[in-house]
């Protein structure tokens, strides 16, 4: 493994060059942080879909080269003017949106959409000076929703970054930048489902599971959830899940065999697809007068949610949820709580772990469908 040089010029950023290309592990120089902004030493990383998706390029704008990555977790290097509540030594999870705690989303107890801090995935550079903190021989390589952490050092906004206890163990708690925390806060934060009641969860990935372990921890009596793939039942077990329903199973539309085994209705449910026909399901599944949706996964953007205007007016709720409904610097400190007080299980979801020099399996693992979560060492 190449080593660090001493100064502003840092190695092993994997850089994806172009898209579907492999990562290729460079010498990449690493600003210093400037106004704002915290250089941090990246100890493991995970690989989200999210990653891969963008590396694809497909159905979205292509920012090449770029340094992709945005679960993580490191220890600060260094912060930049105007930081005052980080400082070299602690221990952070970076997070693809922000918290600036001023905006009105910010002071707002409902919202965690912050103004200035919310995800843009076309943006490849930083807010201050909107230049890229990466170059190669003075070439810019761009940044991905400002968190960048396929590299041995990256610099974040202070304000996508949260400060957690020192004692969790980072290989296991960076899980909790993004699909995990999304959710299990889609769950508890967003659907409440009440104790000895009854949850549907819509897609069996690591963001459907870690919703399903949030109904677990609310306390439900019947989580059933519902997959295309078979083969995912097994698994889900572990994380709470009751019942079972693949939609190939059936000639009817899922959700009126959910209404059936569940007298007339689930009481809260949760779509983690990002299929516009499980959300209309997810939505349509929830009983009248008092059954809530929640709607996690992203449609493609020319998609149309098409639903009878009965079903509002029956009292069912739909509603969307964006991270889980956290506020990365002021809530994510505690979901950290919760797994170190042994209320959230965190390593079922970790299911593979490579060294850094081999990223590019931990892409031909997701791309097989092998798994749920790869942790990817940066010391090895």
């Amino acid at each position: 493994m190449l080593q660090t040089r001493i100064g502003s010029r840092w190695l092993v950023p994997a850089v994806a060059w172009e898209a579907g290309k492999p990562l290729v592990i460079e010498e990449v120089e690493v600003a210093p942080p400037q106004k704002m902004e915290v250089r941090i030493k990246i100890l493991f990383t995970s690989l989200c879909h999210t990653d891969v998706y963008f590396w694809e390029a497909k159905g979205q704008n292509p920012v090449f080269p770029r340094i992709l990555g945005h679960e993580a977790g490191g220890v600060v290097e260094s912060v930049g003017e105007g930081v005052t509540d980080l400082q070299p030594g602690d221990h952070v999870l970076p997070v693809f949106t922000g918290e600036c705690k001023e905006c009105a989303h910010c002071k707002s107890e409902e919202s965690n959409m912050c103004d200035l801090l919310r995800i843009n995935t076309d943006r490849g550079v930083m807010l201050h000076d909107q230049k890229s903190r990466f170059s190669i021989n003075g070439k810019p390589i761009f940044h991905f929703v400002g968190t960048s952490t396929f590299s041995e050092y990256t610099v974040v906004h202070v304000g996508c970054l949260a400060k957690i206890n020192p004692l969790a163990p980072l290989d296991k708690v960076c899980v909790l930048s993004c699909g995990i925390s999304t959710g299990l806060g889609a769950t508890l934060n967003v659907a409440k489902p009440k104790k000895g009641s009854s949850v549907a969860v819509f897609g069996l990935g690591a963001v459907g599971l870690a919703a399903a372990e949030g109904a677990r921890i609310a306390g439900a009596s019947r989580i059933i959830g519902v997959d295309l793939n078979a083969n995912r039942f097994e698994l889900a077990k572990k994380f709470g899940v009751t019942e079972f329903v693949n939609p190939k199973d059936y000639n009817k539309p899922v959700q009126e065999v959910i209404a059936e085994m569940i007298n007339g209705g689930v009481d809260r449910s949760v779509e983690c697809t990002g299929h516009i026909d499980a959300m209309i399901s997810a939505f349509e599944c929830v009983h009248d007068g008092w059954g809530v949706a929640v709607l996690v996964g992203v449609p493609h953007k020319d998609a149309v949610f098409k639903t009878s205007p009965m079903n509002l007016l029956n009292e069912r709720t739909l509603k969307g949820t964006f991270f889980g409904n956290y506020k990365p610097r002021s809530d994510i400190p505690s979901v950290v709580e919760k797994y170190m007080n042994k209320e959230l299980e965190v390593e079922k979801f970790i299911t593979h772990e490579v060294p850094f020099s081999e990223i590019n399996k931990a892409f031909d693992l997701m791309l097989k469908g092998e798994g749920l979560r790869c942790i990817i060492r940066m010391d090895a």
